[in-house]
């Protein structure tokens, strides 16, 4: 079997690499701060002195972190991805980046002989505590393979697109709807207060129609109740806005709707909710 390393113990990696820990994998994790590996420690993993150092030690090591910059951080800082990548060994970054990022790295893991795989999720903390991630996945198709049992036990599904960097455009794309659909939702719960409608009759309505889906249902009642417990962090959702934005501007694709509704995660990050859940950008829009 192989050996499997995990870099990055956020929200959603911690849930990840403790689903790899107790289905009996052999797991090596690091993070910059070394305390979050503790509980990962006492649940079987070894603990990695580098990001190198795990690298080099593990068939296979997934890196989950925030954003582009941490992502390119992770691979060419020193002590980094890079340092640990020999021909032999793999990386797969679970993390949401840009198309560029995602073939800036899997160039220079190319380069050293290594194989590379881009995977970002769709799924948030939910979803990745009880193994229901979806990965979208492009590079090494032979890693896509050799990885697939790891990424059966973190998800229910994965997708294999040809193209290094499709991973993360269906990722940016699929996201930006999610976005825009919370604006939407958030505004219609703010307008039917408004107008003394009930919001939990408005979630029931819409549960019995063709617009219906989970994120309301999951986010509708806690959104009308003042909760945000973070699952997806809003500044995290107004970031993948603006790579999606950016991703249209290169396309000459104009996303006025999507425009819009990253103006609201902006005003929301302004105002201090940037560390809540992304469905608190109705807090700024109540006001």
């Amino acid at each position: 079997m192989s050996t499997y390393g995990f870099l990055g113990l956020g929200i959603m990696g911690t849930a990840m690499a403790t689903n790899l820990i107790q289905a009996g994998f052999d797991v090596t994790v690091w993070n910059r701060t070394n305390t979050k590996c503790a509980p990962l420690v006492e649940l079987g993993a070894k603990q990695g002195e580098s990001a190198a150092a795990v690298v080099a030690g593990c068939d296979i090591t997934f890196g989950m972190v925030s954003d582009p910059e941490a992502a390119l951080s992770l691979c060419f800082e020193k002590g980094g991805v890079l340092e640990g990548i020999t021909e032999g060994k793999s990386y797969i970054d679970v993390s949401t980046v840009d198309p560029d990022t995602a073939s800036t790295v899997y160039k220079a893991i190319q380069n050293k002989g290594g194989r590379y795989l881009e995977a970002p999720v769709s799924g948030s903390k939910q979803p990745a505590e009880d193994g229901t991630l979806v990965f979208l996945c492009s590079g090494d198709e032979s890693l896509y393979s050799d990885a697939q049992e790891a990424l059966d036990v973190m998800g229910k599904k994965s997708f294999y697109f040809p193209l290094i960097g499709q991973g993360a455009q269906m990722k940016l794309i699929i996201n930006m709807v999610m976005g825009t659909m919370m604006t939407a939702f958030a505004e219609g719960l703010s307008l039917g207060q408004k107008v003394g409608l009930q919001p939990n009759d408005i979630i029931d309505v819409i549960a019995q129609g063709a617009i219906n889906n989970p994120m309301f249902q999951l986010k509708g009642p806690r959104m009308t109740e003042g909760m945000f417990a973070t699952a997806f962090p809003l500044k995290h959702m107004q970031k993948d806005m603006r790579l999606a934005l950016l991703l249209g501007d290169a396309h000459n694709q104009p996303l006025h709707t999507s425009s819009a509704a990253n103006n609201a995660y902006i005003r929301a990050k302004q105002n201090g909710y940037g560390e809540e859940d992304f469905s608190a950008v109705i807090k700024n829009i109540e006001k």
